[in-house]
């Protein structure tokens, strides 16, 4: 039996070692065949040799080659709506696509915060106190929705990190939508009791949406697109208040309070239908990306196809406690927050109350702020990714530099909103301010992508329910104050906003980071299955600064352009085994330039022959192991 065993492991490691030499893409067990997706129905009736009949990558395919690192190309199969529409949007890659649809989800989301005021405003707007609530209760009301949404920040990260973020993602929003049909007959029960019930629901269910969105961009948003991606879906919480406002304003003045309500919970379930159908957890789940897009994705990321995820025990709390930059997200988000929630809760009634604005009015006066923001955040991003992609600033600086200017001129800004006397005045410094505010959202917001993107949900969860915390303290600390003198206490509102946001402004400019934590490093079994080969990593040349052998510093001067061709082209820090004898592996120039070290040649055929009993003119049948001569093989070990 010892003699069996070790004929087994002499072998497996000959054979085994000739695996490499082998250029044709293995198709694994769990593979639903062939190519799948659309591939698989683009190949017409020709019958394919991959398992289900798709068709297996092998040399004579025409299409580029896949980076060494996939053992196969995974395709899913198509769903019954696939075969009939495409589930991709024209002219847009897939993750631009995903990009957009959270832009619109967002914008429901926050579309629908907007809908609570215009409902008030039209109750006033008749002479009457809306539903008879008191001062305490309308407070309630505008800030239980807070309530509920901070409680699922922390665990939102959790969960998105758990389950798949794009499912988390659209059932947070149709689920909060849904509640939403229900608010105007809840707002007629018990005095306003029920109806602060189901906010604070609404509130559990969209606390899991921006970790969710953060979980997203972990498997989809290559690092020098971070920015774009992030703010491009962002941006629709600003969107959201640009057609909030005036919608909101215009529904409940031309139908009634009700109105608003009925169709945001509409508008929420059907953006719900089309999320299933084009979003997907990571790119090797969509069956219609292209595979240049795919290949380009995922080795852009440098990370392994299922990477373990964060859990409760394994987070690093203690080290994240103690982590400053984590400090300056929180304290930026709180900041950033306060103004926020001040401006979807009271800017229709600063409008109304001091100069004089109709409900409609107001509605569409104070979109206008919000409508320039939206331009700014995606444009912002994109500036962001060319400054850091082009090696103009580090990333820390550019993140510092967006965020300080952002909070710093709208903390200008808004203290001659709280000193201006005109109508015309105080909407140009508040547009001007909420623009440049903009800006900020390339610093914090994604801030969490660069030191920590392995956590990067949970500390989304994190900073963001603090700054919850600001849409609770908000209606409690001015509610009281404009009704005991709507006209004339804008100036203190005003002046406390501006002074928050330079707080804010000083302690990021200060503690900010845009590099990797050492707590956020990936564990050791993850770095030893992706660290490059030896060879790739040796750096003699001191010129090469920021340069660890053939491989550049994300935030590194002089970075090269990268884009889906030049990226798939240059090598990964992923170590992608043999490197000298597979064709078109992208480590063989740099195993090439490292030190070489001899080697003896792999037994040659005859010499395993003659190893397990065969003669010269033997050879064994396809598919068949060799045959077992336990004398000759002893013969063979006492010679050795």
């Amino acid at each position: 039996m010892k003699g069996l065993t070790a004929f087994k492991e002499k072998a497996t490691g000959v054979f085994g070692g000739l695996k490499p030499t082998m250029e044709k893409f293995e198709i694994s067990q769990s593979y639903h065949g062939g190519h799948g997706g659309y591939e698989e129905m683009e190949g017409g009736e020709r019958e394919g040799r991959g398992p289900g009949g798709g068709h297996a990558y092998d040399d004579d395919d025409d299409r580029p080659d896949s980076p060494a690192s996939f053992e196969e190309i995974e395709r899913p199969p198509l769903r019954k709506i696939d075969k009939y529409c495409k589930a991709e949007c024209p002219c847009m890659p897939a993750r631009y696509t995903i990009a957009t649809m959270a832009c619109v989800g967002f914008m429901i989301a926050f579309g629908m915060r907007c809908n609570m005021s215009a409902a008030k405003l039209k109750g006033e707007h008749n002479g009457t106190v809306f539903m008879n609530w008191t001062v305490a209760v309308e407070s309630h009301v505008d800030s239980s929705f807070f309530w509920g949404y901070l409680v699922t920040q922390i665990p939102g990260g959790f969960i998105a990190s758990k389950f798949p973020a794009n499912k988390i993602f659209g059932l947070s929003i149709v689920s909060s939508a849904t509640l939403h049909l229900f608010v105007p007959f809840a707002m007629t029960l018990m005095h306003g009791h029920v109806v602060i019930c189901v906010r604070v629901l609404q509130g559990l269910f969209e606390g899991v949406t921006y970790p969710a969105c953060h979980g997203i961009w972990r498997f989809w948003a290559p690092p020098m697109e971070r920015s774009r991606l992030a703010t491009l879906a962002f941006s629709g919480s600003y969107a959201g208040v640009v057609v909030g406002l005036p919608l909101s304003g215009l529904l409940a003045d031309a139908v009634g309070y009700q109105a608003p309500f009925y169709a945001y919970g509409v508008f929420g379930i059907i953006w719900y239908m089309f999320w299933i159908w084009l979003c997907f957890e990571n790119p090797r789940k969509h069956p219609a990306i292209s595979i240049p897009e795919l290949k380009y994705i995922e080795k852009s990321l440098g990370e392994s196809a299922h990477p373990t995820m964060p859990s409760l025990k394994t987070t690093p709390w203690r080290e994240m406690m103690r982590s400053m930059p984590v400090y300056a997200i929180i304290v930026a988000n709180f900041c950033r927050s306060w103004n926020f929630y001040l401006l979807v809760l009271f800017q229709s009634s600063f409008l109304k109350h001091k100069f004089g604005f109709k409900v409609e009015e107001a509605g569409f006066v104070g979109s206008l702020p919000h409508l320039i923001m939206t331009t700014i955040v995606p444009f912002g991003g994109m500036l962001a990714d060319h400054l850091r992609k082009n090696g103009i600033l580090s990333t820390t600086n550019v993140r510092k530099l967006f965020n300080c200017g952002g909070f710093g001129m709208e903390g200008l800004f808004f203290l001659f909103v709280a000193h201006s006397s005109t109508a015309t005045g105080a909407m140009f410094a508040l547009t001007c301010g909420v623009a440049f505010s903009g800006f900020a959202i390339s610093g914090y917001n994604v801030n969490h992508l660069d030191i920590a993107p392995r956590y990067a949900s949970i500390l989304m969860g994190l900073s963001n329910g603090i700054g919850t915390l600001a849409g609770i303290i908000v209606p409690y600390a001015l509610d009281g104050l404009i009704q005991a003198n709507p006209t004339g206490c804008w100036t203190t509102v005003f002046t406390l906003a501006a002074c928050v946001h330079l707080i804010g402004c000083t302690f990021y400019g200060i503690f900010a980071s845009g590099e990797l934590q050492p707590w956020a490093e990936p564990p050791p079994e993850e770095q030893q299955v992706w660290a490059p080969p030896a060879g790739a990593i040796t750096n003699t040349d001191p010129s090469q600064a920021g340069m660890v052998g053939n491989y550049m510093k994300e935030t590194s001067f002089g970075a090269p352009e990268y884009n889906e061709q030049s990226q798939m082209q240059q090598p990964g820090a992923i170590s992608y085994g043999a490197t000298g004898h597979v064709a078109n592996n992208p480590f063989a120039m740099a195993a090439a330039s490292a030190p070489m070290v001899e080697q003896d040649a792999p037994p040659s055929y005859g010499e395993v022959a003659n190893t397990y009993g065969y003669t010269q003119g033997q050879q064994p049948q396809a598919g068949q192991m060799p045959s077992y001569d336990p004398q000759s093989y002893q013969q063979q070990q006492q010679q050795q």
